[in-house]
């Protein structure tokens, strides 16, 4: 699923129109990312959390060249899923 048939998906199940579901997928997508850039998580009860996760800084190759390099350190999103989500992509 892409993000326009997501968006058909919230229209068809909240009876808004598609521009006011293209609204809030975007209102809360903006939402969690500017919660996480503070490095807060969110949770959705039954759904999943949505989390910062820090990578530490490492040697990695370059394949084409088999010459090693440094690779910074850097936070990256995590997502966990919630007991309700598991359970129902299990079934």
């Amino acid at each position: 699923m892409n993000k326009s048939e997501l968006i058909d998906a919230i229209a068809a199940g909240s009876k808004l129109t598609k521009a006011d579901s293209g609204k809030a997928l975007d209102a809360c997508i903006d939402a969690i990312s500017k919660s996480l850039k503070k490095g807060d998580s969110v949770t959705l009860v039954g759904f999943g959390t949505f989390s910062i996760g820090k990578r530490a800084a490492r040697t990695g190759r370059n394949p084409q060249t088999g010459k090693s390099i440094q690779i910074k350190a850097k936070k990256v999103a995590k997502f966990k899923a919630g007991a309700t989500l598991a359970a129902t992509v299990n079934k």
